[in-house]
């Protein structure tokens, strides 16, 4: 019997997988459920089709549910979506969450049910699991490492006391919170000004206005270190249509296609490779090994890769 991948939707969010074969549901085979963030960002859906083609290459070990909320800011979707996979009773849930502390709940209640959970991309707040009374592995990169890394090749390109800006994601998300922190250390040890931090809010267009002010308020800017790629993009129509091409450099991270595309033709700098691809799958196999008692849950680390010119180059 084929395994099967289905989608579950609800009102607001977006269902991203097509059923698999017309076998009815294992008895046995583990059912994964796979809860992503915004699927207007092509990070998540380099994710899901990640996922898509592990569960098809192991069809006979598992089922797999793939869904993603409207935009960043869903979080009652994404939590609504949890509740919805806790009453289905699958086995485990492996989750980017969109906000590090608001999810807990929901996926402390999965965990009291019998549902083993993996927390990717964005860690989980460890005060507010700690006083939800639950342990959630975290299976992701280390943006903050990520971050200096992009930032690093910025500083080489900089003076003593050059003026930058950074675009950072969701605030209250420990991802953006890391690479932030990245960013500023690179910036310190480069001698940069950080004149000031900005949300994007992970979204291309919040981050495009964000990035026209930053731009117009700061007329000696130098830089704009963006938390993700979506939000480069954005600042690089910022820029473009400042006619500041020539003056102010941009740097991202995720290395989604089109960014790769303008690392290449000099418009970006750099960006990170956290691996879309293999990110969800990293958690999916995880979460097998615990299920088939191979694994016990604590965290892992997962590779974070530069992506410059040169390294696009061969």
């Amino acid at each position: 019997m084929r395994g099967r991948i289905v989608a579950i939707g609800i009102s607001g969010a977006i269902a991203v997988t097509m059923a698999c074969g017309g076998a009815p549901p294992s008895d046995t085979r583990p059912r994964v459920a796979l809860i992503m963030k915004s699927l207007a960002n092509e990070f998540f859906v380099t994710m899901a089709e990640g996922a898509r083609a592990h569960q098809q290459a192991h069809a006979g070990e598992y089922d797999l549910i793939v869904n993603g909320i409207k935009d960043e800011n869903d979080l009652s979707q994404q939590v609504a979506l949890v509740e919805q996979m806790i009453a289905l009773r699958v086995d485990a849930i492996v989750i980017a969450p969109a906000d590090s502390r608001a999810l807990v709940p929901v996926l402390g209640k999965a965990i009291h049910q019998g549902i083993v959970v993996i927390n990717i991309d964005n860690k989980l707040d460890r005060a507010t699991l700690e006083a939800a009374r639950v342990a959630v592995p975290f299976v992701g990169p280390d943006n903050r490492a990520g971050a200096r890394m992009v930032g690093d090749v910025l500083a080489e390109r900089l003076a003593p006391g050059d003026e930058v800006a950074i675009l950072e994601g969701i605030p209250t998300a420990f991802n953006a919170q890391q690479r932030r922190l990245g960013f500023e250390e690179a910036m310190q040890a480069a001698g940069a000004t950080v004149v000031d931090v900005q949300s994007g809010y992970w979204e291309q267009a919040r981050a495009n206005a964000v990035a026209a002010a930053l731009l117009g308020a700061h007329p000696d800017l130098k830089a704009l270190l963006c938390s993700n790629d979506s939000m480069a993009l954005g600042a690089a129509a910022a820029v473009r249509h400042a006619s500041r091409a020539d003056e102010v450099q941009i740097v991202g991270f995720d290395n989604i296609a089109a960014v790769r595309e303008m690392i290449a033709d000099g418009r970006v700098l750099a960006t990170a490779d956290q691996h879309a691809d293999r990110l969800a799958v990293f958690g999916i196999e995880f979460a097998l090994q615990i299920l088939g008692g191979e694994s016990t849950p604590v965290d892992r680390r997962t590779p974070v890769d530069l992506v410059t010119a040169a390294s696009l180059a061969g």
